[in-house]
Parts: structure tokens; sequence; C-alpha cells
């Protein structure tokens, strides 16, 4: 049974998913950093860059967006061959376009110029004029069922064509389908009007804010309450429900218990394990998840875990444990890329395979798209994950002032040892200086006046000067300057 949690603050919505009281599911949208997948803008081109077949289009945010030939309408042709871009835009054009992906780290944000505007049960897409079922429809009848109908419903007059969500799949009626097409027609329609008369880059249309975006997504039948902290909030949404989700109305509830709400349900001690390096597992095993740029790494090892047969016995019940609740840290943490799963070696095939359809099974309840491979000849497991939002550590954390994210420092005689080395340097270079001047943390002077004494003594009578030493506070262990008097 699945319930949702929505907290509620001025400036920052949080959803937990839970399943059978197990959080399964966080998303987090904050006012000052909102998403922006689903966004329709009037941009303009800026760049086009032949050599890669893509271009730069300002729509007003921070970082030039990217747009590839592959996510421009128009460069299809008949036969599968899609036509160069620099025969489909030009520098300075205003171009519709929707944002696919948001801003990453230091990338912009992706774009294309297929639109599509999400309803309940439909997916509009005004340039095309196909019918189509979410892939996760797997019944081949009933596919062809919802396609027919969705084609005869459809306005004769009416130009688009539509996706069937798989929201449909638990039986959406054809009043259902009929208030999706004429919502989402009007919708379609004000943004064609809003871009009359505006000088790109502008916004048309802005994507549903988190919780409404929970009635129309995310809401399934196996779905028990929607708990909302906020009466401000459960008011809207109630609202929401009535005129676009009527059946999901009746499972809003109102939470007013004076226990915060994702305390009492045990989240914000989940968030916090989401955020750390080491994940434990029931077993006395445990995850290492390591997140770089490039990709994230997990390790498993077995910990305290010994069982109570063989060694090997153990391991495979370590690795199982573990392919379950790497499903889950993905969704949690929302990790995209590349990632590498390093299990413990396992010599039996027959245990690598039941680990590996382990993992298959564990994430089929994942709603984002991704890939594994077998085990490769180093053991490891190979997959990717559709990069869809920031991941919980970059939207909740940032990098280390004093490390720089590289999660550890110099030690204070390291850090010493550069000093006397800049010394030396200095007192070549100037000549003139009457005497030198080491600020520095409280560690770093404390090292220079006792262990390092002597070096400092030694230092001072090579390049024939004083060295005086001065402490401040403010200083991380690797700061310092080396002043000349």
């Amino acid at each position: 049974m699945e319930d949702i949690l929505i907290n509620c603050s001025p400036r920052e919505t949080r959803v937990g998913v839970l399943t059978d009281g197990v959080l399964e599911d966080l998303h987090i949208e904050r006012r000052a950093s909102r998403g922006l997948v689903g966004n329709v803008y009037l941009g303009r081109v800026m760049r086009v860059l032949p050599g890669m077949q893509s271009a730069f289009v300002d729509v007003g945010l921070e970082r030039t967006a990217f747009l590839h030939v592959l996510d421009i309408e128009q460069a299809y042709q008949p036969g599968g061959e899609t036509r160069p871009i620099e025969k489909l835009l030009t520098e300075g054009q205003n171009l519709l376009v929707q944002v696919s992906k948001d801003p990453i780290g230091s990338k912009g944000a992706r774009l294309t110029t297929t639109i599509s505007l999400a309803g309940r049960k439909l997916v509009f897409l005004p340039g095309d004029d196909h019918i189509g079922v979410s892939t996760r429809i797997e019944d081949d009848a009933l596919r062809e069922s919802l396609r027919e109908r969705v084609d005869a419903l459809r306005p004769e007059a009416g130009k688009g064509g539509y996706i069937v969500r798989t929201s449909a799949e638990e039986g959406a009626s054809d009043e259902e389908f009929l208030e999706d097409m004429a919502y989402l027609a009007r919708l379609w329609g004000e943004i064609q009007q809003k871009k009359v008369g505006l000088e790109a880059p502008a916004l048309l249309y802005e994507d549903l804010s988190l919780d409404k975006r929970v009635l129309r997504d995310m809401v399934q039948a196996g779905t028990r309450q929607i708990l909302v902290d906020s009466p401000k909030v459960f008011e809207e949404l109630t609202a929401f429900a009535r005129t676009f989700v009527p059946s999901v109305q009746q499972r809003l509830v109102l939470y007013s218990s004076e226990r915060p709400l994702f305390e009492a349900y045990g989240i914000e001690e989940e968030v916090a394990k989401a955020l750390s390096r080491r994940v434990n597992l029931k077993s006395g095993g445990y995850l290492v998840v390591d997140q770089t740029e490039a990709m994230t790494t997990i390790d498993v090892n077995t910990g305290g875990f010994v069982g109570k047969r063989d060694f090997s016995e153990t391991v495979f019940k370590t690795n199982l444990e573990a392919a379950q609740m790497i499903a889950r840290q993905l969704r949690l943490r929302n990790l995209g890329g590349i990632i590498i799963i390093d299990f413990i070696d396992m010599a039996s095939a027959e245990h690598r395979d039941a680990v590996l359809a382990e993992l298959h099974r564990a994430v089929e309840a994942d709603r984002t798209r991704m890939t594994i491979s077998e085990f490769t000849e180093l053991g490891l497991v190979e997959m990717t994950r559709k990069r869809t939002r920031e991941s919980l550590s970059h939207v909740m954390c940032e990098t280390c002032p004093v490390c720089q994210g590289r999660g550890q420092v110099k030690t204070a005689r390291t850090v010493c040892y550069e000093i006397m080395r800049e010394i030396l340097r200095e007192s070549r270079q100037y000549r003139d200086a009457k005497s030198f001047k080491i600020v520095a943390s409280q560690r770093v002077i404390d090292m220079l006046l006792e262990e390092e004494s002597p070096a400092l003594d030694l230092l001072q009578a090579s390049v024939g000067k004083p060295v005086a030493l001065e402490v401040v506070s403010e200083y991380t262990q690797e700061e310092y300057d080396v002043l000349i008097l």
C-alpha cells in the first residue's frame, strides 16, 4: 500500500512516497530553484554549431540552453535522414522550444522543438498527428483499444496528436479523455496567443508546481492517501483535484498533528541517511556510495556479517540485500548518468545471475529509464540511469569550502612545509626584505612552535631574517599568507 506525504513551507515543498511504510521516493522543489522541465519558451538562437550539429538558444536563463539537431522536429525527412542544423536555424532567429532536461552542474538546459503538454490521462503533441501509447502499458490488446478510442474521440477540426499516459491503464473513461483534450487544447491556445507580440526570450508556459504534479502524475490505484500538512495547500489541491482529477479528491487528507509530518513518518532520518556516503544493510554489510561528476560508484562490503554457513553464502546474501538497497538509493538520491556497482566477488555463476536478476526486479518500480549490463570480467555491473533532475546531494548540499570537495584536507605538517618553501622562494626574490610573517590557522602555528620549531629555526638561519607568527582563527587549515615586512 502506498502513501504520499506532502510537506509544505513558504519556500520549499517536499514529497515522500512510502510503500508499506518504507520511503521509496523523494522529491524536493524550492521556489528559488524550481525545475524547468516542461516549460515552454520563445527563445532566440545565439549560435549555430555545424560541427556539433547543435545550437545555443537564449531562453532567458542564467546559461544559454542547448538544442541538438535530433531534437528539432523539422529536421526529419522521409527515409530517416535528417537535415543539417545550418539549413534549419540561423543566428538571431526566434524559436518556440520546450525544456526537456534541467540544467545540471555547468551544463545548460536541454531543449526540444517538439512541444508536449501533459494532462491527467493524455499528453498533447500540437505539432504531430499520431496517437501513441505509453510503453509502460504492455498489454497489446489494451494498447490497441486505447489508441482506437482516443483516435475516435479527438476533434475532427483540431490538429495535433496524443500519447496515452500510464494512468489510463487503470480504466480511463471517454469523458476523462474528452476533458483532457479540451483542457490541453485550451492550454495550447493560450500559449499561441501569448506568443503574439512578445520579444524573445520569453516564458510562455510554466509546468505545474510539485504538489499539483503529484496529483496529476504520481497517484496510482494503489495509493491509499495523500497527506498534506498545510491547510492552504490542502485547499488549493482540493480545488485542483475537483477540476482536473476528481478520482483523487477523496484520498486527500489534511495532516493536523503537532508532530511534524516528515518526522512522524521517519522521513527526516531517511533523508539524512541518503546524504551519507555509507549505507548500512540489515545483515551488517554496507554500501559505500561515491558520487562524482563523471559517474557514481557503489561498493558492496560484508562488514560485520559473517553468516552461519560458508563464506560464499554470506557473500551471496549480502549481494542480494545490496541489490535491493541500491535500487532504493538510486531513487532516493536521484542518481543519474553512469553507475558502476562493485558487488562482492562471487565464484558461482548461478549466484551472479541471481543477484543480477534481483537488481532487475528491484528497479522495476523506478519510473526513470535505465539500462543494466551483465557482470564484466572484473566482476562489475555497469548501468545507466537517465538524468531527469539534480541529485539529492546537489539540491541540498554544496562543495565543502575547506576541502573543495576532495573529502580530505592537507595535514598541518604538510602546510608547514609549504609555508617554509614559500619563504625560501620569496627570500630569493625580495632580498631587501627585513623580516617575514606567517599568518595561518591555530593548528599550523602550533605545529611551527612545537614539533617543527627546529625546522623554523633552520629556516630563519638560512634566509638570515626573523620569521614572526600570527594566528587567524577564521583561516582553514590549508589557508595561509606569507607577509614581507
